[in-house]
């Protein structure tokens, strides 16, 4: 590093200090990115942040370019993310620079953040059929994006079952036969996943995970927690909270 670079890169960090500049975490940040590989929309949609909010740095000081770069940056990592993931080259680039050239047109900070969330749910939707294509048939294809897209809620075989126009005896025998787990046990797996994640990087109290991940009742919700991570929430909390850390 040459000397010239030393000195912008020392009077960058004291101004980001004068200005108690504080970056975004980098568990979450990597979290967010691993959330897109997933294919899981639920979790993504947790981890995710608007573009140019707090925790970001400053590229340029023209308002509408500096989120450009901001989101070039993003759209860059998002797709060399999903290629180690298993998305092809060519298809990760392309939607790459189809998306960076829409950002290029935009006009406004407001349609950059949107362009952004479209970019984020576009890559997780991809990931998840490439993820779920080769491994189950097209209808549980659609009960898992069903689920992922729908986590908060509760979510009954039977309407589900109903929006497939199946009956939901056929659907729990196929369910059970292509992933190996049941309906529920399936459902409750997922929704304990995002409730972890809600306790690592949120301040969100059990009640309050409890009612977002609409388990019946608080009980409920730490007696089924309990039971696929061996902790309640509160104990897991202690141990893996990023809150404090951050």
């Amino acid at each position: 590093m040459n000397i010239q670079t030393e000195r912008s890169l020392s009077e960058y960090i004291f101004s980001q200090r004068e200005q108690n500049f504080e970056r975004c975490s980098f568990d979450r940040e990597i979290a967010f990115y691993e959330s897109i590989c997933s294919g899981n929309l639920e979790q993504v949609m947790l981890f995710a942040t608007p573009l140019c909010s707090e925790g970001y740095g400053i590229l340029s000081h023209d308002p509408v370019r500096n989120i450009k770069y901001h989101f070039i940056v993003a759209t860059a990592l998002v797709a060399r993310f999903c290629i180690k993931s298993g998305m092809k080259v060519e298809t990760a680039y392309n939607l790459s620079n189809i998306y960076i050239l829409k950002a290029d047109e935009c006009k406004t900070q407001q349609q950059i953040r949107q362009l952004h969330m479209d970019m984020i749910k576009e890559y997780t939707k991809t990931m998840r059929r490439i993820k779920n294509s080769t491994i189950y048939s097209k209808q549980i294809i659609k009960v898992i994006d069903y689920i992922s897209d729908h986590l908060h809620s509760r979510l009954k075989i039977e309407d589900i079952a109903k929006k497939l126009d199946l009956s939901p005896s056929y659907l729990s025998r196929l369910f059970k036969s292509e992933t190996g787990m049941l309906y529920n046990e399936y459902v409750n797996r997922q929704k304990i996943e995002a409730s972890c994640n809600l306790i690592r990087f949120s301040d969100h109290t059990d009640l309050e995970i409890s009612n977002i991940m609409s388990f019946s009742s608080q009980s409920y919700f730490i007696k089924i927690f309990k039971k696929y991570t061996d902790m309640t929430p509160r104990e897991y909390r202690k141990r893996n909270s990023m809150v404090d850390l951050m």
